[in-house]
């Protein structure tokens, strides 16, 4: 247990630091020595302080890693990895990214090539190291952060996956969740609320990892048996990244930590362990199922034949968005980030409570620290946000690079009456309608390119209220600022239309990709490299503030012609 606050196994304390009872032995003496005359209730105290005291010194010795000078963060996403080097203050020095292909077999179905993948994150590490002009040895600890839900299930003595990883966006289970609710007992409302959302914070719906685990089992020949027999392993890519530095099949560490484990569909909310009742429901075995640990521990360390090149601790687990959370220093209850990537996610820490949401939101693990205890949060997950602008790049040809969005929609004064729904894989928080479909309504002749890119970007700010009132209701809260995070805030204007909408001032860090450096603290928290959680509040800093310019009406005639688009891409399937 103490592994995690020290950040050394007991094997690992260097050899020139005296051992405990040693040093217990030692101090206890001088001070008995210089007490001489006085009573054995005195002698007795002094040894009592010269214990603490040694442990003490012990302790910070073991845990201040003085000749390192980077902690190195993984931020494995939906459409690229990178890998990022952070100082002491908290300030990237160096980074590398990679993007890897976006496979869509059939309508709704998303994969990636896991191989191709752990490619990737070798050839960043690399890159990012080099970037720094840094050696291994002046890494302190890696932290992991990743795209959670997507789905890797992979053979245990060769490393090959039997399947390409499927994607949190794959809608490709939806007929599978459609007869789930029906069956007696597993029914849940129009807000999710029911058995499922009970056990694990969450609802029967396509997004998480536990269905996606099952089609694979179903229908990859050969796989069930496979799995039955033990030789299969599942992870998302925080998993299938930390097995693979630390040895793959050559004595791979196989954990995740509770905020990933907490988006599986497999994972009790309230015990922090694999529930039996969701693992036989879904027909998952236990044998498949990786370790739960806390988000910040020392789970390994890199193989030497591995991308680093040495043995370095990786210390650092978390889903994306809870890694973002953590990065923004929303450590207290109460405190909110909404960060703007492939999806829209927004998150509030709510505690050591788990509280269940009456208003379509998730209730999700937010970080651990220590085993069986954990942190939580009320999440609202939006499945297109910048995915939208990359369809704008990639499908319609609109604009050759995503930054160049901002030039095109700021020529126009507003999205000429036009509302872009781009609910490509259903509609998610608050809503959570897997039936919807992406749709533009309002379309005249007037409309331009122009209009079309500007609409793109109002509906990242449009779903984001959705979520933030929903958020509201449960926590009896009214946001008065939001921090925001991600690729997609370096776009002024889109910053500025999303105080417009939500008519709270929006808060930009100066370190915008909080997702990299909240699993760079998780790691640096695990082995000394940072103090304790003050070490993080103190590195976050400002870099600008949007304040709202659009009236209160024109707020709210806007938005009530939102709320008609979305009714218009609902149900589109049935």
């Amino acid at each position: 247990m103490l592994g995690w606050l020290f950040g050394k196994k007991k094997e690992d304390t260097p050899k020139h630091i005296p051992s405990v009872e040693d040093r217990v032995k030692a101090e206890a003496k001088v001070i008995a020595e210089s007490s001489f005359g006085q009573d054995i209730q005195d002698i007795m105290q002094a040894e009592a302080e010269a214990i603490v005291q040694a442990q003490a010194a012990i302790h910070e010795e073991a845990r201040e890693p003085m000749t390192k000078k980077y902690v190195a963060a993984i931020d494995q996403g939906t459409t690229s990895t990178r890998c990022m080097l952070f100082a002491k203050d908290g300030r990237p020095v160096a980074s590398h990214q990679m993007e890897h292909e976006q496979i869509f077999p059939n309508p709704g179905w998303v994969e990636h090539d896991a191989m191709e993948i752990w490619s990737r994150t070798q050839d960043v590490i690399r890159g990012a190291l080099k970037a720094a002009n840094a050696t291994p040895d002046d890494i302190a600890a890696i932290g992991i952060t990743n795209q959670r839900e997507t789905t890797v299930v992979w053979e245990k003595a060769t490393g090959r996956p039997i399947y390409n990883a499927i994607v949190w966006q794959c809608t490709r289970t939806q007929d599978f969740c459609a007869e789930w609710l029906k069956k007696p007992g597993w029914g849940q409302n129009e807000k999710g609320e029911g058995k499922v959302k009970e056990i694990t914070g969450l609802l029967i719906n396509p997004y998480f990892s536990g269905t996606k685990i099952r089609w694979i089992l179903d229908n990859v020949p050969g796989a069930r048996e496979k799995a039955e027999r033990g030789e299969l392993l599942f992870g998302n890519t925080d998993t299938w990244l930390i097995w693979n530095l630390t040895g793959g099949p050559n004595g791979g560490v196989h954990v995740t930590d509770v905020s990933n484990a907490s988006r599986t569909l497999l994972m009790n909310i309230e015990t922090l362990q694999w529930d039996e009742t969701m693992m036989n429901e879904l027909q998952v075995p236990a044998s498949m199922l990786p370790k739960i640990m806390p988000s910040s521990y020392i789970y390994g360390t890199t193989a030497k034949s591995g991308p680093f090149g040495a043995e370095i601790p990786v210390a650092g687990d978390l889903g994306d968005q809870q890694a973002a959370l953590f990065g923004q220093a929303c450590l207290s209850e109460g405190e909110a980030k909404n960060t703007y990537g492939t999806g829209c996610f927004m998150l509030m820490n709510i505690g050591d409570k788990p509280i269940p949401s009456k208003n379509g939101l998730l209730t999700t693990a937010f970080y651990s620290r220590e085993p069986g205890k954990c942190y939580y949060a009320l999440e609202g997950s939006i499945a297109i946000a910048g995915a939208a602008i990359q369809w704008l790049r990639d499908n319609l040809r609109m604009v050759d690079d995503a930054p160049v969005t901002e030039y095109f929609a700021g020529k126009v004064k507003d999205s000429a009456g036009i509302y872009f729904v781009p609910a490509f894989s259903g509609l998610f928080a608050p809503y959570w309608d897997m039936t919807a479909r992406g749709a533009i309504v309002g379309l005249t002749r007037y409309v331009r390119k122009e209009h079309i890119i500007r609409a793109t970007l109002e509906s990242l700010c449009y779903q984001t209220r959705d979520v933030i009132e929903a958020m509201e209701k449960d926590s009896g809260k009214k946001l008065t600022a939001l921090k925001v995070d991600g690729g997609a805030v370096v776009n002024n204007l889109l910053m500025q239309l999303q105080a417009d909408i939500l008519g709270v001032d929006v808060v930009r860090p100066v370190v915008n990709e909080t997702t990299a450096l909240g699993a760079a603290y998780a790691a640096g928290l695990a082995t000394g490299f940072w103090k304790d959680e003050g070490d993080i509040r103190a590195n976050w800093a400002q870099d600008r503030k949007f304040t709202p310019e659009l009236g209160a009406d024109e707020r709210e005639k806007e938005y009530a012609g939102w709320k008609k688009a979305i009714e218009k891409s609902r149900a589109w399937t049935d």
